[in-house]
């Protein structure tokens, strides 16, 4: 990993051992955000039960940092409403890991971009059953 910076323990588990890799099978919802042109693109699929998310799976181009903010957003909103999730803030994100360092922080804002667009895509599917 190329991320000198990244000495917190559990951010590197979160991009050694990532969590939730890969993409929902018939999702309810998702979410891309970035650019490739950019760096780094964080693409976050769900999938809702009775308002909750039981399934968060991401799929992230970028750094180690952003491929740990994306594991742990996964973490974070399994098993919340889809109402808790939009509100997952880039902060709750920073927090989780005991927080980041000011060069890493669109890490977090990407994995929070990514789970707001995800439960709008969400929102709009279901209203458009």
């Amino acid at each position: 990993m190329n991320d000198d910076h990244v000495s917190h323990p559990l951010v590197l588990d979160h991009f050694m051992n990532p969590r939730n890799v890969g993409d929902v099978s018939n999702p309810d919802g998702i979410g891309e955000v970035g650019a490739v042109s950019c760096g780094d693109v964080v693409r976050i699929s769900v999938k809702v039960c009775d308002g909750r998310i039981v399934e968060a799976r991401f799929r992230t181009y970028g750094c180690g940092t952003a491929i740990a903010c994306s594991s742990m957003a996964t973490e974070l909103i399994q098993g919340r409403t889809v109402e808790e999730a939009a509100r997952l803030s880039k902060e709750d994100v920073s927090q989780a890991f005991g927080g980041l360092p000011a060069t890493k922080a669109h890490c977090p804002v990407l994995a929070e971009e990514a789970v707001k667009a995800a439960m709008a895509d969400y929102q709009k599917r279901r209203a458009t059953r």
